[in-house]
């Protein structure tokens, strides 16, 4: 009887550290003062560009808008998924309903490390397993154009998530193993400038993976079929394989993809549709430049077979 007790006790201490290990595993992170000090000053002007590499408006502002109305980020749009439908926040500058209080600290925190001010996790909905790979320097320019548009009132809906997904603390065991700030792709020293900033675009502020690689049973993503093609978060359709053995792209040349980001027409002069045409969009806010440097990057990364089942694509696709 008393070594069954011992093992009962036992049990029980065992049970409750690995419990305290889990919450503290399961913490949202935070930045460290030095990571903070090392955004630096942010510049605005060079904030639009990465305001418009990452398609803020794409989600934030009203579907359709045009003109100013992009820069009018209310939230509301609804990302309808297989674990529920999660809906865009109010990023607005307006200090109670959308952003205009946070800190660059708070900004960064939540872009870094998918960590709200109030301590909680973000849902990767919102693509910080992507942004996590952005540079300081474009965290910091990107929170002072935020700061520059204007407050719109008004809360967007909450999400509407059935358990287990509904229990933020959940999201800390899929950090663990999604969240990393490590370039997915990594190239020999003396690369060309212009593929490593093709990097920066695709991989961090541009979060193209996001939509082009698989997912797997938990919805992060498969970083070892990097942009193969998926299905489409909503369920429908696919999304194409943009690594260089992707049908069609296998055959683009750079100057293609940078005609194809510019002005949406491919070299068969068919025009952009579904989804993209509004990624395209922002794609031709971007300098030349940006468009050279992610057509160089996306020719010279490893190929990998289409990331989704044949059923899944349409006759031809």
């Amino acid at each position: 009887m008393a070594a069954f007790k011992k093992i009962v006790v036992a049990a029980l201490v065992l049970g409750g550290a690995g419990a305290v290990a889990l919450w503290w595993l399961t913490m949202p992170q935070r930045l460290s003062e030095a990571e903070i000090a090392a955004l630096g000053t942010g510049d605005a002007t060079r904030g639009q560009r990465i305001f418009d590499a990452g398609g803020c408006a794409s989600c934030h502002a009203q579907p359709k808008a045009e003109g100013d109305a992009r820069l009018q980020l209310a939230g509301g749009v609804e990302l309808k998924t297989p674990f529920g439908t999660f809906v865009a926040p109010n990023i607005s500058s307006d200090p109670t309903d959308g952003i205009g209080a946070w800190s660059l600290a708070d900004f960064a925190n939540a872009m870094k490390n998918g960590a709200s001010p109030a301590g909680e996790h973000l849902y990767p909905a919102f693509p910080y397993a992507s942004y996590a790979r952005m540079q300081p320097q474009d965290v910091a320019d990107l929170y002072a154009f935020m700061k520059t548009l204007p407050p719109v009132v008004g809360r967007a809906k909450e999400h509407s998530l059935s358990f287990p997904f509904n229990v933020r603390r959940g999201i800390g065991l899929w950090k663990l193993v999604h969240l990393s700030d490590q370039p997915v792709v990594a190239f020999a020293e003396g690369t060309p400038e212009k593929v490593l900033q093709g990097r920066n675009l695709v991989e961090g502020a541009g979060h193209c993976g996001e939509c082009h690689t698989p997912r797997g049973f938990d919805g992060g993503a498969l970083t070892g079929q990097w942009l193969a093609g998926a299905v489409a978060a909503e369920g429908e359709g696919v999304v194409p394989n943009i690594s260089p053995e992707g049908k069609g792209i296998a055959g683009w040349s750079e100057g293609d993809i940078v005609g194809y980001l510019e002005t949406g027409f491919t070299p068969e002069f068919d025009s952009v549709g579904g989804t993209m045409a509004e990624v395209q969009k922002n794609m031709a806010r971007l300098t030349a430049a940006d468009r050279e440097a992610i057509a160089a990057y996306l020719k010279v990364i490893p190929g990998h077979p289409n990331g989704f089942p044949a059923q899944a694509a349409k006759p031809g696709g």
